[in-house]
């Protein structure tokens, strides 16, 4: 009997156990469920976010370009409208009422002819030195050579916008398109914020003291309405400087692309121009200027050209009177700089491939002192 009390308590202990046993399994099965399906709509809730927020991303950059487009389209008819009736000609009215636009020729000569610019002194792999009153190639050492221009690129850009405007005191909102682009291509930047009302005249310091992708940005929509309805008018200004074939820009700011290109001679025939111009001239010999006040910045910003900054006190045998730097990984650091030597000549240097920007400066000090009068 004993043995058979005991089997059957063996036996419940049994069921019991099977009987736990599936309970626990049960609970583990339903914890599974409840964790794929929590996850299942974790991931749904995570792409309506993802689509959601791309959504509301392509509609903000629609509204800015749409506002962009509509501050260019009024200034445009702010400009029409000033224009005196019956002085059309059939042509864009943003250049017809322009009174900074200069035209000339200003084909440089003896480029294949230069002596060779040989100092150990000046370590950049490629420079050029023009004497400016003549027109005519000094010395050279590759400033045949395709380059990237970097942000000298930005010394057209700064001619272009100056001959297609008519006030500076104009003014124009930064958008959050021209933000975007300044800040997703590593720019340097004025630091103009989104909504920002600012003058043209900030635009045009502010491109080439900071050598600000903002406000280079600014300029093209201001002019032109688009960033490349704007490169076309920078190359059809290559093509009126006589160097279309060896130089074509494909962007304002001076961001790397195959197909954005120049020598150092194109530069120094685009330098030759801009320094022409007395506004551009103005600009690119400024140290420093402060923007005008708006609601965001109440005291202005101050900018600077630190090239000129940094070489007012070396020994030039003169004054360096206009002056643009760049640098990309492609060309290094480079810059075009005008001196104005203490013999009262004009000349224009031209350099790339330095490898600090301290160095790129001390190479145009390099260069005025062994080869300038």
């Amino acid at each position: 009997m004993g043995t058979l009390e005991e089997n059957d308590e063996a036996w419940e202990r049994e069921r019991a156990r099977r009987r736990a046993e599936r309970r626990r399994r049960r609970q583990r099965e339903a914890r599974i469920k409840r964790a794929i399906v929590l996850t299942a709509m974790g991931l749904f809730l995570f792409l309506v976010l993802v689509l959601g927020s791309i959504t509301v991303k392509h509609m903000i950059k629609k509204a800015a370009a749409g506002a962009t487009e509509t501050a260019y389209l009024a200034m445009r008819t702010k400009i029409e409208a000033s224009i005196p009736a019956g002085t059309s000609d059939g042509t864009d009215s943003a250049e017809t009422v322009s009174s900074y636009a200069v035209s000339g020729d200003y084909t440089i000569s003896g480029l294949d002819g230069a002596s060779y610019l040989g100092s150990d002194d000046v370590t950049s792999t490629r420079a050029l030195l023009v004497d400016a009153d003549n027109r005519t190639v000094l010395y050279q050492r590759g400033a045949g050579d395709r380059i990237s221009p970097a942000s000298m690129t930005k010394v057209l850009t700064l001619l272009v916008a100056v001959e297609h405007v008519s006030n500076l005191d104009d003014t124009f909102t930064i958008t959050r398109e021209i933000t975007d682009y300044s800040y997703s291509h590593d720019c340097s930047a004025v630091g103009f914020d989104e909504n920002e009302t600012v003058t043209v005249r900030d635009l045009l310091y502010g491109t080439i003291l900071p050598s600000g992708g903002d406000a280079a940005a600014g300029l093209a929509y201001y002019v032109s309405g688009s960033l490349d309805g704007f490169a076309e008018l920078m190359n059809q200004k290559l093509q009126e400087l006589g160097i279309s074939g060896s130089a074509h820009f494909t962007n304002c700011v001076g961001l790397y692309d195959d197909n954005h290109y120049c020598t150092l001679y194109d530069l120094a025939v685009i330098m030759t121009a801009a320094m022409d111009n007395p506004l551009c001239s103005e600009i690119l010999n400024a140290r420093t200027y402060t923007t005008s006040a708006t609601e965001q910045h109440p005291d202005g910003i101050i900018i600077s050209n630190w090239f000129l900054r940094r070489i007012e006190d070396k020994d030039t045998h003169g004054e360096i009177i206009g002056a643009k730097t760049g640098y990309v990984v492609q060309s290094g650091n480079c810059a075009v700089s005008v001196s104005r030597s203490n013999s009262g000549r004009r000349y224009i240097c031209v350099t790339a491939d330095a490898h600090s920007a301290w160095r790129c400066i001390y190479d145009h000090v390099a260069v005025y002192q062994n080869y300038t009068e």
